[in-house]
């Protein structure tokens, strides 16, 4: 599978607008959880399947190469995997997404 960028044809859209893009990226299995499990510090590529509830070894490595090649997710020196720069701004801005989501969630409840 090709990872998704920006210009490029993805899924929902032809033209590969750039939010279209990070939405098929971070639509993937497990690319979020990926994420979330980083959020606090580097972890091994074993630590982060552990973290992931022994997601297959293949998968995992599909999600790091993915979010690597996005700038999202780096292997430090020392080893273990991190979220750069970009991805600690972008995990912090998907808390926007995630406030409209609960907002989302009380209307249904309200609606019954």
């Amino acid at each position: 599978m090709i990872a998704p960028k920006p210009g490029r044809k993805v899924r929902g859209s032809r033209t590969g607008r750039p939010i279209m893009a990070l939405l098929d990226l971070l639509g993937r299995r497990w690319a979020l959880r990926v994420l979330w499990e980083l959020r606090v510090d580097s972890l091994t590529f074993r630590d982060l399947r552990a973290s992931c509830e022994e997601m297959s070894p293949s998968v995992l490595n599909q999600r790091l190469a993915e979010l690597r090649d996005a700038g999202i997710v780096t292997l430090r020196e020392g080893g273990g995997y991190a979220l750069t720069a970009e991805g600690r701004i972008l995990l912090r801005e998907l808390g926007d997404l995630d406030a409209w989501a609960k907002r989302w969630a009380r209307r249904e409840r309200e609606r019954g």
